[in-house]
């Protein structure tokens, strides 16, 4: 089973989501970097980038695949992790650690609430694996 902490919050295209006073911290969860396998290359938007709740914000490739990255709430790139240009794998070793992808300033900080918690999330994994 995958893990899943139970301080983050999460959305069906499995990111996740850490609040830090007004900003998130995103990054994918494990149960899609073991979806997704080895991961090769993680492209990600430059700093100043406007990003909008449910929209394309990046690709991450695997050996199996190439996968969209889905902004799970609306505002600013204000932070990238530019350790994954030289070693996308941390995805795969740490996804909620050193593995995370973005940092995003809210637009409107009430977008979290529709977000899963890891109950809920647990619950949506397991209603796909059936």
């Amino acid at each position: 089973m995958s893990k899943i902490p139970a301080d983050l919050l999460y959305t069906k295209e499995h990111e996740w989501v850490r609040q830090e006073d007004g900003v998130v911290r995103v990054g994918i969860t494990d149960y899609a970097q073991e979806e997704l396998h080895e991961i090769v290359m993680v492209e990600l938007p430059s700093v100043g980038t406007a990003v909008k709740t449910n929209e394309v914000f990046g690709t991450v490739d695997s050996v199996k695949a190439t996968s969209e990255l889905f902004s799970p709430v609306s505002g600013e790139i204000v932070e990238m992790n530019e350790k994954l240009e030289e070693a996308p794998e941390l995805v795969n070793n740490d996804p909620y650690g050193d593995g995370w992808m973005v940092t995003i300033k809210l637009a409107d900080p009430n977008e979290v609430k529709n977000l899963m918690n890891a109950e809920a999330y647990k619950g949506f994994l397991e209603g796909l694996t059936k």
